[in-house]
Parts: structure tokens; sequence; C-alpha cells
């Protein structure tokens, strides 16, 4: 049953449908675009989304409660023992009293079935991109094959001095420079049975035989097949222009030949280009790289979501003076060695990612006129949208199982753990799912997950997809849980301590213990310079060393230069070697980063310098432009991708300063105002920047920053999601009365 009433605190009608109070933006869409997508009626979704508000509401509400109580007993076990040594035995004593950390119960392995190759079997890169914008959301989803030349042409793993400079046309050294890097590539990767892919002539495909063979003919006339011919899975044929597929690791190369083409005619086989199968799966962000603060904002994550699962987004912009349309790839076809067809997905296999629990939206009201939790209304809807995927047509399906994978973050404990579970378990009997359909990625960046991990994956081991580490996030919290402990290390010196070495350790050794692999990724973070790939290549390679099946890279360029790690280790071998050796140290992972004394006061100084100018440069964004994730410069003009996590530590750390009197309020403003100054600078060139520092009082996104900062003791978790709606929905509320 549907009908209108006035919302006194909106000023604007709402639908009122099955007691829920709907934003008629809200409503629309989901009455006119996702309901007829996946043909269900409204008043089964409206009645099925107020019985889960309903009965749910409570449960989360007493989870955020029971959060709120542990961090006050550890902040008071702390404001006890001011100025004495850490005591580490009775600190792990009082956490398990408190129920903080839990004993771990019987081994066991995760039993999550239907999930599909790119996150069971293979490992690669994996791109996390804000789904509100469009043109990004193609891009990643686009970034499942990138070109090798291009990455390596237009990027600094090639210098980019002397003859090697770009230049403003094609510049045939720096060109000659890439064919040899790709050649190398080839060589260690689909090596040749005694010759290097320089020495080729021509490559191709020996049909006389059952099974068509790959042949390298030399420049002398040598004929030589692969070292390991079971590489070779089929071709494509146009002309001269011939396509060579290959396997390695699980992931796919194609080797592009051409003797018509520009750089093909130059190069050894007349290799035009090598195309790596990159960024396997792709996790769309709703969550930490948006701005969605209302129910517009909402409307427009969520719809791009579902015109991806439609396979119908699309987007028009402006580059190098010309209009181009994006939309996603076309799959790929192939002949296979034994003359069967191939088809392979032209799109990383996409996650969605959702909010945690903490926060509400205005989008529906409950029967009490409160705001639903948000975590509540992303389940339903992100699910919702993905079922429309089953309906697309011309293209191989997003899950080949009919699975819905779901990136659930910023969980506290088991007991969190085991609600989104239940959550899943409703939304599925909403839509008439088959139990366990949709997937769940566990997130391990709150410390209480970290330290009970053992028992987070348990809770939901029929559905789980995914781990992961995140050290921004996890620094945040592990600065805001131990806040009345002391003050901790400048955040360099933090990334050197014990506790993140056997975090990152403790991820892995738990996830393979339960069974992960060959199941579910086990992932690591972020790349967070999208400029220095040199500096990327030389250091990425760690995270499948470490064990990971999946690392997040900040661009398609990052995603097909770090796929060339995965061809460089065997993650599934890795992991075996690694399920032999020792559990990494709990005792160091909740050992807190402290600091034995305070820093020089030059040191603050410049702590403070990088710390504000990097809050207020993300801040500004976020608050005037409801941009999520960017390219901001820090303090040295570098360009680093940054999201509310880089906020979150930055915030909590000066916050810590503040408190334990490394620094104080006066010389926080003062340093809030000249990087203010230093980030109005650094946005000069931007026609729609709102300067901050012509009025500090007037600017809302100023203010926004100073309260993440004065205010960052008492945020819940230290999170920065309250402030940054609260001013952003201010400041959307000026410009509407403006």
């Amino acid at each position: 049953m549907r009908t209108v009433a006035q919302d006194d605190t909106g000023g604007f009608t709402r639908v009122v449908v099955h007691g829920l109070a709907v934003d008629p933006v809200f409503y629309q869409f989901i009455d006119a675009e996702l309901l007829p997508a996946i043909d269900m009626s409204a008043d089964d979704f409206w009645a099925g989304m107020a019985a889960i508000v309903h009965d749910l509401t409570p449960v989360n509400r007493a989870l955020l409660e029971h959060r709120e109580s542990l961090q006050r007993q550890i902040d008071d076990w702390h404001r006890e023992r001011p100025g004495r040594d850490f005591d580490h035995t009775e600190y792990l004593e009082f956490l398990t009293h408190i129920g903080y950390l839990k004993e771990p119960g019987e081994p066991f392995r995760i039993e999550t079935a239907n999930v599909d190759a790119e996150i069971a079997d293979v490992a690669g890169p994996q791109l996390v991109v804000p789904v509100s914008n469009a043109r990004f959301a193609l891009n990643a989803a686009n970034a499942r094959w990138g070109s090798l030349y291009d990455a390596l042409y237009g990027t600094d793993v090639i210098p980019r001095d002397g003859q090697l400079a770009p230049g403003d046309g094609y510049n045939e050294v720096r060109g000659a420079a890439v064919i040899e890097y790709a050649s190398g590539f080839l060589d260690r990767t689909l090596p040749l049975d005694g010759a290097a892919h320089a020495e080729t002539d021509r490559y191709f495909v020996d049909t006389s035989g059952e099974r068509a063979v790959f042949t390298a003919r030399l420049v002398g006339g040598q004929e030589v097949g692969l070292r390991r011919p079971e590489q070779f899975k089929g071709f494509t044929e146009n002309g001269e222009a011939r396509a060579y597929l290959f396997g390695n690791h699980g992931l796919h190369i194609e080797l592009r030949t051409d003797p018509g083409h520009p750089v093909g005619r130059a190069a050894a086989g007349h290799v035009a280009d090598v195309v790596l199968e990159a960024a396997v799966t792709t996790i769309q962000d709703c969550e930490d790289s948006v701005a969605a603060v209302d129910a517009e904002d909402k409307v427009g994550v969520y719809r791009n979501w579902l015109g991806l699962m439609q396979g119908t987004l699309e987007t028009t912009f402006t580059k190098a003076g010309k209009p181009l349309t994006r939309r996603l790839a076309e799959d790929r076809h192939y002949t296979g060695v034994d003359g069967a067809g191939i088809s392979l997905p032209g799109q990383s296999l996409m996650l969605v990612r959702n909010v945690g629990h903490l926060m509400t939206n205005g989008a529906v009201l409950d029967p009490d006129g409160k705001e639903i939790f948000e975590g509540i209304l992303d389940a339903i809807v992100t699910a919702g949208c993905a079922l429309a995927n089953r309906r697309q047509s011309g293209r191989l399906p997003n899950s080949r199982h009919g699975s819905i994978y779901i990136v659930k973050p910023k969980m506290h404990g088991p007991d969190e753990v085991g609600y989104t579970d239940t959550l899943f378990e409703r939304v599925e009997r909403l839509y008439g799912l088959e139990p366990y359909t949709l997937k769940v990625g566990v997130m391990d960046e709150e410390r209480r997950t970290t330290v009970n991990l053992h028992e987070c994956i348990h809770r939901v081991k029929q559905r789980l997809v995914f781990i992961n580490t995140g050290f921004l996030d996890r620094t945040g919290d592990e600065i805001h849980t131990s806040m009345y402990a002391g003050p901790v290390l400048p955040k360099e010196s933090i990334k050197l301590e014990p506790w993140i070495s056997a975090y990152e350790d403790w991820n892995v050794d738990i996830g393979i213990r339960c069974g992960l692999p060959g199941r579910a990724q086990i992932g690591k973070g972020m790349w967070p310079k999208p400029d220095e790939m040199a500096q990327m290549m030389a250091t990425k390679q760690a995270h499948p060393e470490a064990g990971a099946n999946c690392a997040w890279v900040p661009s398609p360029a990052a995603a097909t230069l770090h796929a060339m790690h995965y061809h460089a280790v065997d993650v599934r071998a890795r992991q075996k070697e690694l399920a032999e050796r020792r559990l990494a140290s709990l005792d160091d992972v909740l050992t807190p980063p402290l600091a034995a004394g305070k820093p020089e006061p030059d040191a603050v100084r410049k702590e403070l310098d990088n710390n504000a100018q990097g809050i207020l440069g993300y801040v500004v964004r976020w608050i005037d432009h409801g941009v999520g994730c960017s390219k901001v410069p820090d303090i040295g003009d570098v360009g680093l991708m940054e999201d509310r996590a880089t906020l979150r530590i930055s915030s909590q750390h000066i916050a810590n300063w503040l408190l334990h009197g490394v620094t104080n309020e006066a010389q926080v403003m003062e340093t809030m105002r000249r990087m203010a100054a230093v980030v109005d600078e650094q946005n000069a060139d931007d026609p729609n920047y709102r300067r901050m520092s012509d009025d500090f009082d007037g600017s809302i996104a100023f203010r926004a920053a100073c309260d993440l900062v004065f205010k960052g003791v008492e945020q819940p978790n230290g999170y920065t999601e309250p402030l940054l709606h609260a001013h952003r929905l201010r400041l959307k509320a000026s410009l509407r009365g403006a």
C-alpha cells in the first residue's frame, strides 16, 4: 500500500509505503528502473524491505552500542595507567576479559560454493573504483585486458629522459625500448624452445595435426615452438593481422602480430602489441571512494551499478578535443587448439562494495521517522541491481555461476560479521534466491576483526570469497583503539613497527589455514602513487610473494603492469609454501605503535604540515565537489590516490598528538590555516575551486577539516563519515538556498 506524506524535516513530500517514508527520487528509481529490470512487484519489494528494516535495525543498533562500550572500557583501562610501561600480558588478559579478544574455535575450512574462477583460481591485479563516476567505473571494468605497449610507453617504467623522452608525437627510440622490454617479458613468461622472441621473423600456427601448434620462424629460417607447448590456447586471424592466445599461472596473454601496423612493421616477429589479462576482478565501490550523502547521491551510485549489470551503462566525454563514448568492452573470441571456439569475458568480474554498519541515509525513513541504516539499504539495492545481470544478453554474464559478490567493510569482530550473514540471508529471501547466492568479502581493516579473524571467517564460511589487509584504515583504527595509551609514532615510523608486518602475515596465515586458496581471494592494499609506476614495478611483486592472490592498483595501466608480477610468481605454489610457516605473532599485532618520548619540535611541525595538507587537499574536494576519490597532490606535489581511509589515519594522528600534548590547538590551527593556503595554490588552475584561505569562517570545507581533527577523539572508531556527511549536506543545502 502506498500513500504520500509531508516530511517535516526535509520539507518535501515522501512516499509512504509499508510504513517506510521514501524520498521520491529514490522511490522513482526503484519503481521505474530497478523493479522492471528484475521483474519484481513493488509491493513485494517494499514489504520485504520494511520487514528487514523492522527486524534488523535493533540488531544493528545494539552492535554499534557494543562497539562504543568496548572502546569506553579500553579508554578507561589506559586512563588508569598513565605513564606506566605497557604491560602486554595484562593487556591481553583485559581484552579477553571484556570480550574484545575471543578464543578461536576448532580448525575449519570455508565451504563457499559456486565461486567463479576469477576469484577462486586466478591470481591477478584488482581495481577499486568509485561506481558513482560512470567513466571511471567503465574504465575499470574494461581493464580486464590492457596493452603492455601502451602501459610501458605512457609511464616511467621506461625512463623519460634524454632520447627516451615521450615528446609530442611517437618517439621511435622510446618505442624500441618498449618493444625490447616486452620481448624480455615474453622470454621469461612464454619462452621459446632454444631461442629468444627478439630473434623471430614471424609467428604462425601449424594446423596440420589434430591440435594447432604455435611456431616461431627465426630470422635464419629455423622453426621453433614454445618450451611449454601447453601454454598456447588459441588464435584469431583477420587477413595479415593475427592474435595468439596463451596462458600462464591462470592468466591470459594475447600476442598480436601485424606486418602492416606502424609498430608491428618494425618489431621482431611483427609484434604490434602484447595484450595482458590485467584487472581480473574489479570492486565497484559504494563506500570510501564515493561521496553519497542523500537519496540523490545514492540513486546516482545505484543507477551506475545497475547499468553495469545490465550492460547498458555508457558515458560520453571529451578527450584530446574530441568526443568519446565509453561503454562495456565486448567479449573476446578465439579458435582453440582443438578447433573449438573459446570465449573470454571482455570485462573484469565485478564485485560491489557496500558501506559498513555505522551510517544511516535519508533516502528511506523507518516508521519512527529515523533514517534507516545505509548498510541495509546497500545490501538490498545492490543485490537487486546485480540480479539484472541474469537478464542481460550479448555478453558473458558477470558470474557464470549466478553468484553476487558483495564486499563488506568496517566490521568489528565476529558478531558483526555474523550480522552481515543474517542480512544477506534476508536479502536472498526477499528476492527468492538460493541460500548463499550472495557472497561476502570481509575487509580486515579494523583491529577487532584482525585479532578475531579466524572466528570472523567462520561466521561466513559458506559465503566468504575475499579477505584483505588495508594499512590506512587499519592504522586509523589502531590509533583510535589505543587513543589513551599514549602518543603514537610519526606515520612513516608506524609502518616500520612489528605490528604492521605481523598484521599482514597474520591475515595470510589465517586465510590459508581456513581454506581460502582455491575458493576465495586473499588481498593486499593499494599502490597510492599512480604516476610512480617504475617504483611500483620494483616493489609490488612483494604482494604475490606474500601469498596474496590479488592486490589493489590505482589505474588500468597500473593493472597491466602489475599483472607481470603474477606471471613471475606462482601464487598458489607460494601459498602452499606459506602454509608450512609458523603463525604470525598475535602479540606483535596487539602491540600499539607508541612513541617512547615526544618528537623534536621540527619533527612535529613537519608531521603536522604533512597531515594537515593531506586532510585539507582531500576534504575540500569531498565537501565542495562531492568527489570521494581523486589524485591529490601531497605537500611535495606528488600525486597520491586519496580516499576516506587516508583521511582517517591523518585526522586520528593529529587528534592523538593533541590529546597527549605533543602539539596544541593553537599550533594545529596555525598549521591548518597555512596548509589551506598551500592547497588553494595547488588548485589554482581549477576554475570551479573555492578557496578556503579567503574566508576560513565561511568555508564549510575548512571547518569540516578542522572538525575532523579537533573532534577526532570523540568520533566513533575514528571514522570520518559522520562529520563529512554532515558538512556536505550543509553545503548542498546552502547551494539549494542560493
